[in-house]
């Protein structure tokens, strides 16, 4: 069987001249160590499982953050919309998204066509979504209903719908 290898995305922006703001304990601690990067943590209950800052306390300082871009990842994306495993996870999401003039989207292919426990919001609200190479076209035509940007990793400029 082969081994599927986790795709760490953020490890890319690593050195750049940025700012960062996460709610994400490992995200922070990636960027921690850099000189080119402005570094703000979101504070709030930590979940344990995946060290991310969740809850009220997270949406309130998100509400006083204006960003160009987030960039999120989500637990399953279907006609219907993206969704995610954890009702604060994605109550804190939906404030990430207000606090930004661009929504990106991470995942894998195996992703969409994927329902999770919480609905996060419509496909439409996604500005952009960025998949890895395995997407079938079926999963092509699902994206470009909802007249988002799609971004396979790996593919030229040309095939970028």
């Amino acid at each position: 069987m082969a081994e599927r290898r986790r795709w760490n995305w953020p490890a890319l922006l690593v050195d750049r001249p940025l700012q960062i703001v996460t709610n994400s304990l490992p995200i922070a601690n990636l960027f921690a160590a850099s000189r080119e990067t402005d570094l703000v943590m979101l504070g709030g209950y930590v979940y344990p499982r995946t060290g991310v800052a969740l809850g009220p306390l997270t949406i309130r300082m998100l509400d006083d953050i204006h960003v160009h871009q987030t960039i999120m990842s989500v637990g399953g994306i279907t006609a219907k919309g993206l969704f995610n495993s954890n009702l604060l996870l994605v109550e804190s999401e939906r404030a990430m998204m207000r606090a930004a003039d661009e929504v990106v989207v991470v995942a894998d292919h195996t992703k969409i066509g994927r329902q999770a426990l919480t609905f996060l919001c419509e496909l439409a609200e996604v500005d952009t979504l960025i998949v890895d190479g395995g997407i079938r076209p079926e999963q092509r035509t699902l994206i470009a209903q909802a007249a988002v940007r799609l971004i396979v990793a790996g593919e030229p400029e040309e095939f970028r719908s």
